[in-house]
Formats: C-alpha cells, structure tokens, sequence
C-alpha cells in the first residue's frame, strides 16, 4: 500500500464534543440528543435527523453559523483525538506511507486540524474542496492527492455509506473501522462484510496492512469481493445498500 487516506470524524476525532456543543446550544441533556444520534444511527439516516427531532424547521447550517457568530463555533484541541491517533500516524509515515487525512468537514474544522500538526502528508476537509462525502467528486479528489493507483491506496473510516462504499466504488482499496456509533452499529451487516477488504478495531492495526512499498495486500479470507464487481444488468452494488443513507 503506497497512500493510505483517513476520515475524520469518529475515525481520528471523537464527536461526543460536538454533539455535547449542539445539545447545550439546544438547551437540552447531552444524553437526550446522543439517543436520538443513536436511533438515527441505528435507521440509517443523517446523523443531524436528531436535531430535527428537537428542532422540526432547524436549518442546521443557518444554526452552525448562529452559533459561530455568538462566539460558540467548533472548538478541537489534543483531547479530540483518539489515542491511536499520533501512534499510528507516525509509525505509518516512518515506513514510507503517504498520509492523507481527507473527510467531511468545515473549513473551520481544516484549519484547527491542520493546527494540531498531526503526522500526515495532507489534512483537507470536504468544505475546502467542495466536494461532500459520499459524492463521487470527493474521491476523485482524494485520487488526485494520493499520489498512487487506486489499488495502492487504502481509505479508512468507520461509515459504510459514506467511506467504505463509494471508496470501493471509486476502485480504491478499503478498510473498516470499528469506532463510533456507525462503526459498531453496522460492523458486521452483510455489505460491510463483503465490500471491506479488511475490518480494524484499531488505527495502529493500519501498519500491518502496508506491505512492501507499493504492494496491494489481498483482502482476508472471507473478505471483500473486487470492488468493481456489479449486480446483473451492470448496476453497481454501492447503489443498492439497505438502510443505509449518506450521513453527517
């Protein structure tokens, strides 16, 4: 594996501080909005259906804006960061590997990662290259930046509608995190099953994976089929995922 590309959120950044911000700009117990996180999670639906529930005629980006403007705007620091992090990070760097951290984000929440100087070669959010998960323009991007073949690079993150299908669409190689209320919730549904070449508790299990430079390790037994492969009459698998909808 020559490029090895990361989301963000629930992959390198844990959330419960930004839904803790969104429940007490709400005015409502943080354990209210993660259980209603948790039942959109668990229908497949947006992650941000849950402040809908609260606020039926919220418009969530005129909200974030009102939020920013009284001095409430998202905040990152060190403790946002899972602790595998830095660890993994470097050590995939140290053995030659391109580090590319690209998800969905602000360009707000680019600019506080890129200040924490985690150990990659790259740190872009979907705002910054208007482009949003899971459309495919994102990951055409994300094939410019790797700088590798697509089968040399490997996407990471923890949803399957947003990461580990339209990456696999795209002909990259994949890998499924168990992390977050997406990655739990679905780590074991038949398409995550199938489509992930390979399913990780862990970032630090990533180094593992790379191989000799430029090599394409195979999926595990009982792992993914090719990405490429296509339902009868041609229709691409991706477009055929149940109950699972794009999110955050």
């Amino acid at each position: 594996m020559e490029t090895i590309v990361l989301d963000i959120g629930e992959t390198l950044v844990r959330d419960d501080r930004h839904w803790s911000s969104w429940a007490n700009w709400l005015g409502v117990p943080p354990h209210t909005l993660s259980a209603l996180v948790g039942a959109a999670v668990a229908q497949g639906r947006e992650a941000t259906d849950a402040l809908r529930v609260l606020r039926p005629d919220m418009d969530v980006e005129e909200a974030y804006r009102a939020r920013a403007a009284a001095g409430r705007g998202e905040h990152l620091d060190e403790s946002d960061l899972y602790q595998d992090v830095r660890p993994a990070l470097g050590e995939l760097r140290a053995a030659g590997v391109r580090v590319v951290v690209a998800g969905n984000g602000s360009v707000r929440a680019g600019e506080l990662l890129r200040g924490l100087d985690l150990p990659a070669d790259l740190v872009v959010t979907s705002d910054e290259w208007g482009a949003r998960k899971p459309d495919p323009e994102f990951f055409a991007r994300v094939a410019e930046v790797a700088g590798a073949a697509p089968e040399a690079t490997l996407y990471v993150g923890d949803h399957p509608a947003e990461d580990l299908f339209p990456a696999a669409a795209a002909g990259m190689r994949t890998a499924h995190l168990r992390r977050g209320p997406y990655g739990h919730w679905w780590a074991e549904h038949p398409d995550v099953v199938e489509t992930a070449d390979f399913r990780i508790d862990a970032l630090t299990e990533l180094v593992g994976l790379t191989g000799p430079a430029g090599s394409a390790p195979p999926p595990p037994s009982g792992g993914a089929s090719d990405a490429a492969d296509t339902a009868p009459g041609g229709e691409s698998k991706v477009v055929r995922r149940g109950g699972l909808r794009s999110v955050r």
